[in-house]
């Protein structure tokens, strides 16, 4: 082995200690409540956009689950948040996603709507879970335990697990929706309220999955 090799092996041994202590920071409330099971991490995507769902994520991961760099899905590009939920669906003990439709939205309100996605997402998952570690928000009729993280995805593996669940199935149903509904740009804003979809959205008037109660001050 030349210098050169053995430099490249050697960065590459330091970048692996430091994400695998990077993953063990995030996993501070995994082992808190490690006396639990089944841990389940519970996020959601899609609470602000003009259109689409709101779908929640719940992943319980195995104990000594190692993905390496696991995070808010927020931080990671698309590429790397596709790869991560392949990894994700392939190791962990279960996973399961709610999504309640614009009309739903409509009708309860967003934070409603998202406790709901919430619920049916614990409710589809195989193995029922001991703890719900959710990102914020504490869910109602939930008999389960449940112990909210600020800026959960950011601090819990379980939780970062369950928002690139949530983040991937809704970018992939919004790109579905940019094929039936062309001329929105689904496919790139995903239903967030950017300045090319509110132009959009006044051009073309509103569509069957835009919120009604979201875009009163555009049309």
């Amino acid at each position: 082995m030349n210098k050169r090799e053995e430099e490249k092996l050697l960065r590459q041994k330091a970048k692996l200690e430091k994400e695998m202590l990077r993953l063990k920071e995030m996993s501070v409330y995994e082992e808190e409540y490690g006396m639990y099971q089944h841990i389940c991490g519970i996020d959601e995507a899609g609470r602000g956009p003009l259109a689409g769902p709101v779908v929640a994520g719940a992943v319980i991961l195995p104990k000594d689950a190692v993905i390496l760099y696991l995070n808010d899905s927020k931080k990671l590009s698309e590429k790397k948040r596709e790869a991560l939920y392949d990894e994700i669906m392939e190791k962990a003990v279960s996973a399961g996603v709610g999504i309640v439709s614009p009309e739903r939205i409509d009708k309860i309100n967003i934070l409603q709507a998202t406790y709901e996605a919430m619920r049916a997402a614990v409710a589809s998952l195989k193995v029922k879970p001991d703890l719900l570690l959710n990102d914020a928000v504490t869910i109602p009729d939930t008999e389960i335990k449940q112990v909210p993280v600020i800026k959960g995805d950011a601090k819990s593996i379980s939780i970062a697990a369950a928002s690139i669940i949530a983040k991937v199935t809704r970018d992939r149903i919004m790109a579905e929706y940019d094929l039936a509904m062309p001329g929105y740009g689904f496919g790139k804003h995903k239903g967030y309220g950017t300045k090319a979809h509110i132009e959009s959205l006044k051009r073309l008037g509103p569509c069957p999955i835009h919120r009604r109660t979201f875009i009163r001050n555009f049309v």
